[in-house]
């Protein structure tokens, strides 16, 4: 069977943040283009100034009106807009989430069409979106209604692959969300994940608790014996290689992310901390669960540094490497049924 390579669509982001130069920065290097040919939704004149901006003379991009005409072996940019654009380098702008939500859904029709394979997004305003479209709360929960399937928040790096039972809810509602239904139904679909997009044949997954010491028998919260002991051994059940709950506070040892493929944490923080913790600069935001690939960096705008020409790019690079491997681990998957 021929390989297909990846037609990668690219979002922009805020285009008052980082976004532009970490993109920039990563596929000045041609080698890039050996994984993937990149299509970034976004407009040339942003692209232009950032060039400049930062110096990268010797970075080339070919600009495009249609997907059909990208060059495989180019950075192609799909110009969504020809409208003047004021960038205000390291603020905030209603204009720049206008402009951010735009390149996502242009990039969303592009996947319903099968035009492009995969999507990387890149960091985002969360409320300067929201100021623009009221019901918008994230990337994860925006593609969970543009496409097939349960939308699941995975983070990964190589040290561990985290995922969370909640994601950006307040800790006001943490309780309520922590339902043996909703444990089993997100670990399966991590489960499913871990086997069709990593290539594991059958994963380990270590559940955290939510409690102190995981609940310490019941005298810290009950939540353990009540809702995550059961969903563990319905899990098993099923032939998941589910274990837990262990302590949150004492599980991110070297032995414990060595011997699980996955790790099932309650909470938004509870993973995000150790995670980002270990790998800031080379971990990955990937949704699993959907129809679609989509990946991101870790880190978000970064204002404070936009423009300066010092974002390390390395955890976008490595969104890159992800969304090209999952998409052929997908490809074999299908050609193998």
């Amino acid at each position: 069977m021929k390989k297909r390579k990846n037609k990668l669509g690219i979002t922009i982001g805020d285009f008052n943040g980082i976004g532009a130069e970490i993109i920039i920065k990563t596929f000045k290097d041609n080698r890039m283009m050996d994984f993937c040919t990149p299509i970034i939704f976004s407009s040339s004149k942003i692209i232009s100034f950032y060039r400049k901006l930062l110096k990268y003379h010797d970075f080339n991009f070919n600009v495009i009106n249609a997907i059909k005409n990208a060059h495989p072996k180019k950075v192609n940019l799909l110009n969504i807009s020809n409208e003047d654009i004021n960038l205000n380098v390291g603020e905030s702008s209603d204009n720049s989430g206008k402009y951010a939500y735009k390149s996502i859904m242009k990039a969303c029709e592009a996947l319903k069409t099968d035009e492009i394979n995969s999507l990387i997004t890149a960091p985002i305003n969360k409320l300067n979106i929201k100021n623009y479209k009221n019901d918008f709360i994230g990337h994860t929960e925006l593609l969970g209604k543009e496409f097939e399937g349960v939308p699941l928040m995975m983070m990964v790096s190589d040290i561990m692959k985290i995922t969370f039972i909640t994601g950006h809810i307040p800790i006001s509602k943490l309780k309520s969300s922590i339902t043996t239904k909703n444990i089993v139904t997100k670990t399966k679909i991590f489960n499913s994940s871990l086997k069709h997009d990593f290539n594991i044949l059958k994963p380990k997954i270590a559940v955290l608790g939510l409690n102190p010491h995981a609940g310490e028998n019941g005298m810290l919260g009950e939540e353990e014996d009540k809702f995550i002991s059961p969903a563990i051994k319905e899990l098993q059940k099923i032939d998941i290689l589910a274990y837990g709950p262990f302590p949150a506070d004492s599980f991110f040892s070297d032995k414990n992310l060595s011997f699980f493929d996955g790790i099932v944490a309650m909470y938004h923080d509870q993973g995000l901390i150790p995670f980002k913790t270990t790998s800031f600069t080379q971990g990955v935001n990937f949704t699993a669960g959907l129809n679609i690939i989509r990946t991101s960096p870790v880190h978000g705008t970064a204002y404070e540094i936009a423009g300066k020409g010092i974002a390390n790019e390395n955890s976008f690079r490595q969104a890159v490497f992800l969304a090209c491997d999952i998409y052929k681990n997908r490809s074999l998957n299908l050609a193998k049924k």
